[in-house]
């Protein structure tokens, strides 16, 4: 059987006005990864600038630390957006952190394969900061992709809570609003995704797993199968 094949978007990183530098949410990328490999999906990490991308420590329980080389390991070799192209994947999903607040909205590349995916009629997925990746993204009529659809994130309430209001570049729940999208919150900390068509969105860290569950079962249902692949794992920049 051929496995499918999807991208997954981390952030470099970005060092803060307070010093801090802001990275992925292990979390946001251990969860999804296991998720994706479990489902027998092909997974390629990728990032705006590629190479190695930082992980935020605060994310990193000891029992993480521990097990976590695998990951740790992708994330130091990971793909180039610029390197990467929609018809090779049969799905994008967007992981979060911090960090993604940085580099994920203006990124040209990351906006050109989102509006290839939306074009192609693949599922987009995101978690967390990382929904940050959408709200530069447009369609080929120059409307903004987030525009109409439901959609949730990273809440106000919830960068009010960690206290990283003033660090951030702008407030996601805030923007996604004025994009016209129908933001949708829940409860600080509480499981929550919304699914809008081909594009899953998670509020929060404790949201990953799910989005990763209901990206992978739009991407399975997909009939846009590409050409065969070998059977699903993870590949790093070293393996293209």
């Amino acid at each position: 059987m051929n496995a499918k094949k999807v991208l997954v978007v981390v952030s470099n990183g970005h060092r803060m006005d307070n010093g801090r530098v802001a990275g992925v949410w292990f979390s946001e990328l251990e969860e999804p990864l296991s998720e994706f490999i479990s489902q027998g999906l092909e997974v390629t990490v990728a990032s705006p600038r590629g190479g190695a991308c930082h992980i935020d420590p605060a994310s990193l329980s000891e029992e993480r630390q521990v097990h976590s080389d695998e990951t740790r390991q992708l994330l130091a070799h990971t793909l180039a957006l610029s390197q990467a192209k929609a018809q090779d994947y049969d799905g994008i999903f967007l992981c979060g952190g911090h960090g993604a607040m940085f580099d994920f909205p203006q990124n040209v590349h990351l906006q050109n394969l989102l509006t290839d995916f939306t074009t192609s009629a693949k599922p987009i997925g995101a978690v967390c900061h990382g929904v940050a990746g959408l709200v530069g993204a447009k369609l080929d009529k120059g409307n903004w992709l987030v525009e109409g659809r439901a959609v949730t994130g990273f809440t106000n309430a919830e960068e009010a809570e960690v206290g990283l209001v003033d660090e951030m570049p702008f407030l996601l729940e805030t923007k996604l609003r004025e994009l016209e999208a129908r933001f949708v919150a829940k409860p600080n900390g509480q499981e929550h995704i919304e699914v809008d068509g081909s594009l899953v969105t998670g509020q929060n860290a404790q949201s990953a797993e799910a989005a990763a569950s209901a990206f992978a079962k739009l991407v399975h249902e997909s009939d846009r199968g590409l050409h065969a692949r070998p059977a699903g794992g993870i590949l790093d920049e070293r393996s293209k």
